[in-house]
């Protein structure tokens, strides 16, 4: 395990940033590549090494493959739900073509393992919207929930054709307090937590009453480690994984924030994004994961809201 050498496409990141520091201090910081397009991360800095990478440019890519003698590679540039709606050609470009070019790496060099991350907005509102199963009708209807599908689709052949091991879940809504949200339709739950700090008010995008499956960033991380490292003949879907934590409302995470602070206040004000969230899963029902490789989430609403806040105090300097 610690002979391999990972690089990591779209490392600055929500995701990508905390995978990044996770990875290095499992397998040693020489040995985690980090590249995204975008300038360096502030967090990541003096972590380990870091190349700008563009995820469309395979040559590029391919190159740095060689270079650093890459045994895996995490893909997690992607544009995300709500930003994608604004140019969906481009978000089925960038999710679609920066996929296709490292799976085919894979097969070429020969890669030890992929990771890709999907997510549950592959599922659509003909999708059941409680305890969703592993296997259901799955129509999605935005073009990052398209690509998503289509992305699962295509690590499954790519499997099955050229016995590539590709792994990948369905992550839900992700909190940090480390990295900023990408653009996606549960940002309000990170946006939420900093508003009450600052303005102790925050005006939510989605209406009270919304559920949606979440998880804290500290599960997801370990999490996908946990699954890349689990053996091959454990998993036993090569699309992708449901995975979940908890499921809750705007109303619901707001009394939470109002435990710590009492004169927290919220507004709702639903735009674009509720009708993507009314399409999504209110649970999921992740029992595949945790039968097959031990999947186990730790945080609740509450010891994440604690957490949250805590941390996010000292970020701001607000303690």
């Amino acid at each position: 395990m610690k002979n391999e050498k990972i690089l990591i496409i779209g490392a600055c990141g929500q995701i990508g940033v905390e995978l990044t520091l996770a990875l290095r201090k499992v397998y040693g910081s020489d040995q985690v590549i980090a590249t995204d397009i975008r300038n360096e991360h502030p967090l990541l800095k003096g972590s380990g090494p870091y190349y700008s990478l563009n995820a469309l440019d395979a040559v590029a890519t391919y190159e740095l493959v060689k270079k650093e003698s890459i045994t895996q590679i995490y893909l997690l540039a992607a544009l995300l739900s709500a930003t994608g709606e604004k140019d969906p050609k481009r978000t089925w470009d960038i999710n679609m073509e920066s996929m296709l070019g490292v799976l085919d790496i894979g097969v070429q060099e020969k890669l030890n393992k992929i990771y890709w991350p999907s997510s549950i907005a592959v599922f659509g509102p003909t999708t059941p919207r409680d305890h969703t199963p592993q296997q259901t009708i799955v129509e999605p209807r935005t073009v990052y929930g398209i690509s998503k599908y289509a992305g699962e689709l295509w690590c499954q052949y790519y499997h099955q054709r050229w016995g590539l091991d590709v792994r990948s879940m369905r992550y839900p809504g992700l909190i940090s307090w480390k990295s900023e949200p990408g653009g996606g339709t549960t940002d309000y739950a990170v946006e939420i937590y900093i508003e009450a700090l600052k303005k102790s008010k925050y005006t939510c995008f989605l209406s009270e009453s919304t559920y949606l499956p979440m998880m804290y960033m500290d599960d997801a991380i370990r999490g996908t480690i946990e699954l890349m490292e689990a053996s091959a003949d454990k998993i036993k879907t090569r699309m992708a994984y449901n995975i979940s934590a908890m499921s809750f409302s705007p109303r619901e995470i707001t009394s939470a924030i109002q435990y710590h602070i009492p004169e927290f206040k919220i507004e709702y004000n639903p735009d674009f994004r509720q009708q993507i969230a009314d399409g999504w899963p209110r649970s999921i029902d992740d029992r595949a994961a945790r039968a097959d490789w031990g999947w186990q989430h730790e945080f609740d609403l509450n010891r994440m809201t604690y957490d949250m806040l805590k941390q996010l105090k000292k970020k701001l300097q607000l303690a």
